[in-house]
């Protein structure tokens, strides 16, 4: 391209009187290019009639809402806002727009079709459903194929390590003769890398599938950088831009992003897609046993009087007639009760964030009778408290909030409402403010707070008017003597003992 400066000297030359050719050889520019210099009648470039352009404000606005990760932007830019773009297109815009903004690239390795699969586990916090809470990720990757299975959970253990395992090899149908692990706790049993012992559990598990199990050495993580690479990949790609209701519309998102979305898209610089390495793949791994049972733990829990067992901080119902000891088989979703090899009932496992539930079966939903030690609810009592003003309002809001520690704060808001009723309004919006004052979190001491105020008011001695005469009443001169009580038959007992 021909500057500008060329194209002003081409011009001032021709103008002073020297020719086309005399230019050209001057400059070692083709003739061609001068005479189109000279000819041109406008200095401004023309502009294509096909070009692409994205107002700067929306360009800013997805720039900002996915964090600068161009494959989102290009997601929402051609998806939601019906463009068509091309993805070089939006990098230039990009780099146009924010200039010294680098952009993160992929990069790839040489690897051997069905050698091995990594799995790893990553902590991220995620604003879920209105509130920002922590969350575990477990992804299985298969380093060839770059296929991959993501899930998201809000705690991770042993037992369920192996059901991620079940539910990603189920929906492969193959794995690879190797799983390339960090020297976690929840399969390794001692020792690091090539030194590490695992857990019988973890290698009886793994030998139904057709695996092993295999750890790097401490600070060699780019041993399973393919797996690493994935939790970038989640988020630079899958995070931002993003809304999540709940875990389960967390983990519904990811798994379309995962073996729909990304599973579909070529790859960096090969432009080859994981889906179709994937078949290729298969011909290398290990095809999974026709049948292979869910992974389950058991519990043991003795049924209360009104026929309830407590599980996981809620109460299910047992059928009647039945006594003593159940043994609970529990799944990832869903818990099952038997008791002499017998099944009684099964029932699907409720949110994670669900306590302190009542879980019978739908045509049981009319019964009345409550499980032991079932932790009774505040919030009846709180209503009818903060009705009362704005002082018993701020004194419930500390009781409830983390600088109180209260560890029984629904026991106490009812122990407030029931003293509420046994003293006026006027006495009990003094004795909440002077213990919001003060930080009081004890019934016993409102209530000497509320005696002090009886005894001293205003520095007076209150005094209660009792009505005239009242020893002369019926019912007290009724209640005055009691009644003594007859004791012939005990001397006569006392008399016979002492004629024997």
């Amino acid at each position: 391209m021909i500057s500008e400066n060329i194209r002003e000297t081409i011009r001032t030359l021709y103008e002073s009187g020297k020719t086309k050719k005399g230019i050209a050889r001057f400059l070692n520019i083709d003739i061609k290019t001068v005479r189109k210099i000279i000819s041109s009648e406008s200095d401004c470039p023309k502009i294509r009639k096909d070009k692409k352009i994205i107002p700067e404000e929306r360009l800013k606005e997805l720039y900002q809402m996915c964090e600068g990760y161009v494959q989102r932007m290009y997601e929402i830019v051609t998806e939601e806002d019906g463009l068509e773009i091309g993805y070089s297109t939006l990098t230039r815009l990009v780099r146009e727009q924010f200039p010294g903004k680098n952009m993160q690239r992929c990069k790839s390795y040489p690897d051997i079709p069905g050698e091995e699969m990594q799995h790893d586990t990553s902590v991220y916090y995620l604003k879920i459903g209105g509130r920002k809470i922590k969350i575990i990720c477990s992804g299985l990757y298969f380093r060839y194929s770059k296929m991959r299975y993501v899930k998201f959970y809000i705690r991770f253990n042993r037992f369920l390590m192996k059901c991620f395992f079940y539910e990603a090899l189920i929906y492969f149908g193959y794995c690879a003769g190797i799983c390339i692990i960090d020297n976690t706790h929840l399969a390794v049993l001692h020792g690091t890398g090539e030194m590490a012992v695992f857990c019988p559990e973890m290698v009886a598990f793994a030998k139904k599938y057709g695996f092993t199990w295999k750890a790097h050495r401490i600070r060699h993580a780019n041993r399973k950088a393919g797996k690493e690479r994935n939790f970038l990949t989640l988020e630079t790609n899958f995070f931002p831009g993003r809304n999540f209701k709940s875990i389960d519309d967390l983990n519904a998102q990811v798994r379309v992003w995962a073996l729909d979305r990304f599973a579909n898209r070529p790859l960096s610089k090969s432009a080859l897609i994981p889906k179709d390495l994937f078949e290729l793949e298969k011909a290398y791994l290990v095809k999974l046993p026709e049948f292979i049972d869910e992974p389950f733990q058991y519990h043991e829990r003795i049924i209360d009087q009104y026929g309830y067992i407590a599980f996981n901080g809620n109460y299910y119902w047992i059928p009647e007639g039945i006594k003593g000891k159940v043994k609970i088989v529990e799944y990832e979703n869903r818990i099952t009760l038997y008791q002499k090899h017998k099944k009684l009932v099964e029932y699907a496992k409720p949110a994670w964030d669900i306590k302190n539930s009542q879980i019978v079966p739908e045509e049981m939903k009319n019964i009345t009778r409550q499980p032991n030690n079932r932790k009774k609810k505040h919030n009846e009592e709180e209503k009818k408290l903060r009705k009362l003003g704005d002082t018993v309002t701020g004194y419930l809001d500390f009781i409830l909030s983390s600088e109180c520690m209260i560890k029984q704060k629904s026991r106490f808001i009812r122990e407030l409402y029931r003293l509420s009723k046994k003293m006026t309004k006027e006495l009990l919006l003094k004795c909440i403010s002077r213990a919001l004052k003060y930080k009081i979190t004890k019934i016993a001491s409102l209530v000497k707070i509320a005696g002090e105020f009886l005894k001293n008011n205003n520095g007076h001695q209150v005094e209660i008017s009792l009505p005239d005469q009242y020893e002369d009443r019926p019912s007290y001169q009724k209640g005055r003597v009691s009644r003594e009580g007859d004791l012939k038959e005990y001397q006569k007992l006392i008399e016979d003992n002492n004629h024997e």
